[in-house]
């Protein structure tokens, strides 16, 4: 399959990212690591949201891929940054494919509270794990990437050209696969089941296909974070992580695979600013965000994009 257009920007943008890295400044780079592992986790919130379904339990395979990294850098020695997105990925992806069996019959809000169950089934066991830090979960330090030793600012710069590499990477598999046959099943299930079914195609498989595809993406993203902040609790499972991802989400719509980097992004910025100038309201701030955003703008900041190039 030929690139597109959003496939050859993806390729673009992502370069030209780790070519200015080491020229931004320390709050710039940390800005960016926070939002793109936001945006791996929220493209798989978007496979989903296209297929009709809303996960508020999504930070389950997030928390998963966080523990699995970080076990392998705190428990088996291997502090490699590539392991560890890898194990991550995996681990997310098993434990999809298993709980998929049972959520892939689901729809509506029977789906999201039992995928909001599992995840908190997930806080629970994690908070009372003392080997796994309970509640207050262990530090990772990720000293390698590719067999390579890396330590001070080249670490730091080593992690954030993987996470832009894996940002990029993630959503131009995504956009290949939206353009494939299978991939365009996703809003005619939205849709109308039914006439899928009479297609010949399996709503059931998809679904859980899909699910898996969210999962991975969330593994990976939830690995690269606890590289790049260093640490990992069991707040990542908790129920408002999850609604993070849920608020990106609708913040970003689902028209492109940029528009979940570009909604994190904005989250975060958001986030963070009026944390800092406004803390005791910037809860409120977000809140605001999101109201006019739903008022103005249904179809997610993406829209505005569409809006500009209709005639």
């Amino acid at each position: 399959m030929k690139l597109d257009r959003t496939s050859v920007a993806l390729l673009a943008v992502g370069a030209v990212l780790i070519a200015v890295g080491p020229v931004l400044p320390k709050w710039g780079v940390s800005l960016l690591n926070v939002s793109l592992c936001y945006g791996i986790v929220v493209l798989g919130m978007m496979l989903m949201m296209r297929t009709g379904l809303v996960s508020f339990g999504h930070g389950l395979y997030y928390c998963i891929g966080a523990y699995a990294g970080g076990l392998l850098d705190h428990y088996l020695k291997l502090p490699d940054m590539l392991l560890m997105v890898a194990g991550g990925a995996l681990s997310a992806a098993v434990v999809a494919t298993i709980l998929g069996f049972l959520l892939a019959k689901y729809r509506d809000i029977f789906f999201a509270m039992l995928s909001l169950a599992f995840s908190m089934i997930l806080y629970g066991l994690l908070t009372k794990s003392a080997s796994l830090g309970s509640t207050d979960g262990f530090n990772v330090a990720a000293k390698s990437i590719a067999g390579v030793a890396v330590n001070g600012e080249g670490r730091q710069f080593a992690a954030y050209a993987l996470t832009v590499a894996l940002a990029a990477v993630c959503a131009l598999l995504l956009n290949l696969y939206l353009r494939s046959h299978r991939g365009r099943l996703a809003e005619a299930i939205r849709d109308n089941e039914l006439r899928v079914e009479y297609m010949g195609a399996s709503v059931r498989n998809i679904v859980h296909l899909h699910y898996i595809m969210a999962a991975t993406f969330a593994g990976i993203g939830g690995a690269m974070m606890s590289i790049n902040i260093g640490h990992i609790d069991p707040e990542m499972t908790y129920w408002p992580q999850s609604g993070e991802f849920v608020f990106i989400g609708i913040l970003s719509g689902t028209g492109s695979v940029f528009a979940p980097m570009l909604g994190a992004l904005l989250f975060e910025t958001i986030r963070s600013f009026a944390y800092e100038y406004s803390p005791n309201t910037w809860q409120m701030v977000l809140g605001i965000t999101m109201l006019i955003v739903i008022v103005f703008l249904p179809g997610g900041l993406w829209s505005l994009f569409r809006q500009r190039r209709a005639p």
